[in-house]
């Protein structure tokens, strides 16, 4: 499943794959690759995006259970 949350607040901060890539320690091909929704980041990786874009872990990476 895509994380657009993601994309999209990277976008609000105004910073590119590579930007947040260099921001937390990770390539760009990574930060595409969980946006896209084709891997999962480790959990010292979802925290440091958090941290760079000032969202928590819920705003980012949970997933809502089907209703």
């Amino acid at each position: 499943m895509k994380n657009l949350r993601l994309r999209a607040a990277r976008a609000a901060k105004g910073l590119s794959q590579q930007a947040l890539a260099e921001l937390v320690g990770a390539s760009r091909q990574t930060i595409n690759a969980i946006e896209q929704g084709d891997y999962n980041p480790t959990i010292r990786l979802c925290i440091a995006i958090c941290r760079v874009l000032d969202k928590t872990l819920d705003d980012l990476f949970w997933e809502e259970e089907p209703s």
